[in-house]
């Protein structure tokens, strides 16, 4: 069995949440006798083809960019040929571009797509992209909802639920590093002993500057780590606030991530628009046990966390909301580390790498069986 993932970016060029998803897909399925490879585009002229963890990465030059949406003329042939050996295309929504090069590359195979997020900012892009959209979402075979929640609450899947199911996302907590002793008593140096944790890339919909709001009623350390295009405004906004107990770190490497969520108190998780389908990094919070914040906006984030079972939910854009949960989760010791706890067993009952892959190859195997009989 082999597997076409297709989607805008990928390692080594970026490694946001989706990135981290096909990654620990394309490894436990790999585990499981699938042979898989990645499509994607890049603005390096590092090399077009590497292998990486067990899964070759086929990088296209990036032509253009309209919209944010990059645009590859090479990547459309390259598809056309990669599709032709393999026995599943695996689609990653949204990328306009997709769309269209799924349509000029002819594809024949069978299809599914996993749908990863509402379009939600891009308002002019979407009256002209529309029909494409629906075009496409009608064409491919299976379309995967990443949670019971996001499924429930997208007018688009609601439109093709017939041919949606949910899978959750899954993380391999074995492939994470052990940070040593040394890196971690470094971090401890920097941040104290308790401290409340965000991991992300810095985006508008990840709500940051709500959280800052927050803090300028507070005096509990926040770490912020990440980096992303809104970073300077949002180390701009913290001055004017005068919050020296919030530190912005930047982005890490693996080991110094996970040193950061083993020493932290607890997860913040601030996104206020359905922009953030899931979070990723939430969920690595619970895969290392602790209670969690986030907001109720209809997606995964509360799929993950469990309002007053594995943490505390409030509404979006409410940063009086938002500090009161770190208060009482900062007040109530005991009470976040049992949250943490459960947090973990929902991680482990749920969210691991193995099942995400076994439901995938289940559903490749469904897809690929017609053809092959």
């Amino acid at each position: 069995m082999r597997v076409l993932h297709f989607y805008k970016t990928y390692y080594p060029d970026t490694w946001g949440g989706i990135e981290q998803v096909i990654r620990q897909l394309c490894v436990g399925t790999g585990r499981l006798g699938i042979q898989n490879d990645v499509l994607t585009l890049t603005r390096d002229a590092g090399p077009q083809q590497m292998e990486f963890e067990g899964h070759t990465v086929h990088r296209m030059p990036l032509d253009f960019e309209i919209a944010s949406t990059g645009f590859s003329f090479a990547a459309i042939r390259q598809l056309a040929r990669l599709a032709r050996e393999a026995d599943v295309i695996h689609y990653h929504f949204p990328w306009p571009f997709m769309d269209l090069a799924h349509f000029l590359a002819r594809i024949k195979k069978p299809t599914l797509v996993t749908y990863h997020s509402d379009i939600v900012r891009q308002k002019n892009l979407l009256r002209v992209y529309g029909p494409l959209k629906r075009k496409f979402l009608h064409d491919v075979d299976a379309i995967i909802a990443t949670s019971p929640n996001y499924l429930a609450s997208s007018p688009v899947l609601k439109r093709f639920e017939h041919k949606t199911r949910t899978i959750t996302y899954g993380l391999d907590k074995s492939i994470y590093p052990r940070p040593s002793e040394r890196v971690k008593q470094q971090w401890r140096a920097r941040c104290g002993e308790r401290f409340f944790l965000f991991v992300g890339v810095l985006r508008y919909y990840k709500g940051l500057h709500i959280l800052l709001d927050a803090m300028a009623h507070l005096d509990y350390p926040v770490v912020i780590v990440g980096a992303g295009p809104i970073e300077q405004e949002l180390k701009r906004h913290a001055e004017r606030l005068g919050l020296s107990h919030v530190l912005f770190v930047g982005a890490l490497d693996e080991e110094d991530k996970v040193a950061l969520l083993e020493l932290s108190y607890a997860m913040v998780f601030p996104s206020h628009l359905r922009s953030e389908a899931f979070g990723i990094s939430l969920l690595e919070g619970a895969m290392y046990g602790k209670p969690m914040i986030s907001s109720e906006i209809g997606t995964g984030t509360t799929y993950i966390n469990i309002d007053q079972d594995t943490g505390l939910v409030v509404p979006p854009d409410d940063p009086q909301a938002l500090g009161a949960a770190m208060r009482y989760l900062w007040e109530h010791p005991q009470r976040a580390a049992e949250m943490g706890q459960r947090a973990e067993a929902r991680y482990w009952e749920l969210f691991t790498a193995d099942t995400m892959a076994r439901n995938y190859a289940a559903l490749y195997e469904e897809l690929a069986a017609p053809r092959r009989s």
